[in-house]
């Protein structure tokens, strides 16, 4: 998939990367925009995740979204994860009206982590990030790709996906455990 156009005719997704960079670069260099960058694995997409992304493009004119891979979302979240495949997230993302463009990112690898190609190539004027996202160590070396690194707090107070999962899966546990405490089902 190298451009996605949606049932709308819209062509938000752009894979390869080179050509996204040329598109933000002529959009600078042109037109005098401001582009924004952020990044995220945006599984089950929430309120959070919504406030974010809108407060996010008010720091520029163009917002860049990456979406993490299936594969590097499993190698940070573990292997049930993500609940929702990247195609899906994409396309989720797509009729966001805040977001301009949305690009995967599959540069992550067990050694030696991210690999920061999105920021690299396109050079945005403002990275935006979750305050507990990135390790100081990442931030700083965040800061060497772009003009400015604005970091937020979470948009809405206990809206974490991790968080809705974990506490779905103790709840039907605990009602499956007390079943099976009583007796009325047997192992």
């Amino acid at each position: 998939m190298d451009i996605f156009e949606n049932k709308n005719g819209s062509k938000k997704i752009i894979i390869d990367l080179e050509k996204l960079t040329r598109i933000t670069d002529a959009l600078r260099e042109s037109a005098g925009l401001k582009i924004v960058v952020t990044i995220g694995t945006w599984d089950m997409l929430h309120i959070g995740h919504l406030r974010y992304l809108l407060k996010a493009k008010s720091y520029g004119d163009i917002l860049v979204v990456g979406v993490d891979s299936d594969r590097a979302v499993k190698l940070y979240k573990g292997i049930y994860r993500p609940i929702v495949p990247e195609e899906e997230r994409m396309e989720m993302l797509v009729y966001q009206t805040c977001i301009d463009f949305i690009t995967l990112v599959d540069d992550v690898d067990k050694e030696t982590g991210w690999q920061y190609s999105v920021i690299k190539a396109i050079g945005p004027d403002v990275f935006i990030a979750v305050e507990d996202s990135y390790p100081e160590s990442q931030k700083t070396e965040i800061k060497k790709y772009c003009r400015e690194l604005v970091v937020l707090p979470r948009q809405a107070e206990n809206t974490s996906t991790s968080n809705f999962i974990q506490t779905a899966i103790k709840g039907h546990l605990a009602e499956i455990l007390k079943v099976i405490e009583s007796g009325k089902v047997r192992v």
